[in-house]
């Protein structure tokens, strides 16, 4: 740790009455949320699927990173690397979390009462087999079986580089995410169309699968640059997270803004541009009642406003409190753009904010957070014997062939 990071940290912060916060949402959400599927079970089904695709992009963004910092055998990455793994492996959780949806998909999803119907609709043959009982439920747990795999398998390999630092754990994570970039981009498109394309089952977009990418990246990046911001801030990543690492996040950032937007604009614009029916109509629901505004805040709130914020280089470094606070506002745009692709389908004439949502965020909220919390206070805050760890923190060490020369020429 260098005198300089030493000095210009800022002390910690006091957080111990934050510590029963995981509790008391899981205590409250989950007590309105059992409320609320007793009393009104069609608005806690979407309710609770809000909260769920909600997180689902935080977990699936995490795992995205993890993923992406083996393939391009990055350095700047190592210190966030072992809190992503963390996120990530909260997918088994998730998988834990989705069994209300797949008990009420029926009172969810239109199309699973054509099918109970036998009713011929050219939408559902379109897509057969995936629309059918059988296929979203084989969907399910293709899912969650490799989101669990991986998650599992590139976070069991990094804690076992911790203990032997052995080259064959590096190796490992490579080739998991070699295979695993194809597998989490399939099952990811899977998800995205069957669990929300879905309640719309007519509209076609091929462009679906890839904007909840770019959502879900867009969602965990600023995340992660706020938690790493908090933990610099406590301690544990003081003097490891560098300007660099902030830098490159927020170049990140900058660029799953800009990326966003294009993926969101493209799919409206050809939509818009080929004008057919079965396309158009999802548009035209979301123009409806205050579906409009919620429209323009994402366009202003999730593109433009951080755009704007992140084009000074400097303000990925030096103006952390202004990241703090976009990251809470990155959280609040996401909530819009779920509600957005989910909500129209219960509320087609404009956007409601039901006690039930909050509810629901709140009971996932404590629980994710709470399996995080353990899960980071378990294990090392960062890979210890990572081989980039030096280049990670601007550390030159000298290959072992230069050292036994020097050895060799000091003895001569």
């Amino acid at each position: 740790m260098s005198s300089h990071d030493q000095s210009s940290s800022p002390p910690p912060l006091d957080l111990s009455a934050w510590r029963s916060v995981p509790t008391l949402l899981i205590v409250i959400g989950g007590v309105g949320a059992l409320v609320g599927c007793i009393t009104n079970t069609h608005q806690f089904a979407f309710s609770w699927l809000l909260a769920f695709m909600f997180f689902l992009s935080l977990c699936l963004g995490s795992l995205g990173m993890v993923i992406l910092h083996h393939l391009f055998d990055a350095s700047w990455s190592v210190p966030i690397r072992r809190f992503c793994e963390h996120i990530a492996f909260l997918l088994p959780v998730m998988a834990v979390l989705f069994i209300p949806i797949a008990i009420l998909a029926p009172k969810i999803y239109p199309w699973m009462h054509m099918v109970e119907t036998h009713t011929q609709d050219h939408s559902l043959l379109a897509k057969y087999p995936l629309f059918t009982f059988s296929g979203y439920y084989i969907g399910v747990v293709a899912c969650f079986a490799v989101w669990g795999v991986l998650s599992y398998k590139l976070r069991y390999w990094s804690l076992e580089q911790d203990k032997t630092g052995a080259a064959e754990c590096t190796r490992k994570m490579r080739q998991y995410s070699a295979a695993g970039i194809f597998l989490f981009a399939l099952t990811l498109t899977l998800a995205a169309i069957v669990w929300m394309k879905a309640l719309f089952e007519e509209w076609f977009s091929t462009m679906y699968g890839v904007w909840y990418f770019a959502s879900s990246m867009w969602m965990a990046i600023f995340t992660i640059y706020f938690l790493a911001t908090l933990l610099k801030r406590q301690g544990p990543l003081r003097g490891v997270a560098t300007d660099k690492t902030f830098y490159f996040i927020g170049s990140l950032m900058f660029a799953f803004t800009v990326f966003y937007a294009y993926i969101t604009f493209f799919q409206y614009f050809i939509i818009w541009n080929a004008n057919i029916p079965e396309e158009t109509f999802w548009f035209t629901v979301r123009e409806k009642g205050t579906w409009w505004y919620v429209g323009m805040i994402i366009i202003f709130g999730h593109f433009f406003l951080p755009f704007l914020t992140l084009l000074r280089i400097d303000v990925k470094v030096r103006y952390q409190w202004l990241m703090l606070s976009l990251g809470v506002w990155a959280w609040l745009m996401n909530f819009f753009d779920m509600s957005f692709n989910i909500m129209p389908a219960l509320h087609p004439n404009g956007f409601v904010l039901h006690w039930m949502d909050l509810a629901c965020l709140a009971f996932f909220a404590g629980v994710l957070s709470k399996v995080f919390l353990k899960y980071l206070n378990s294990h090392p805050i960062v890979p210890q014997k990572d081989p980039r760890f030096a280049e990670a923190m601007d550390i030159y060490v000298a290959p072992e062939s230069q050292m036994g020369a020097a050895k060799t020429g000091g003895g001569h």
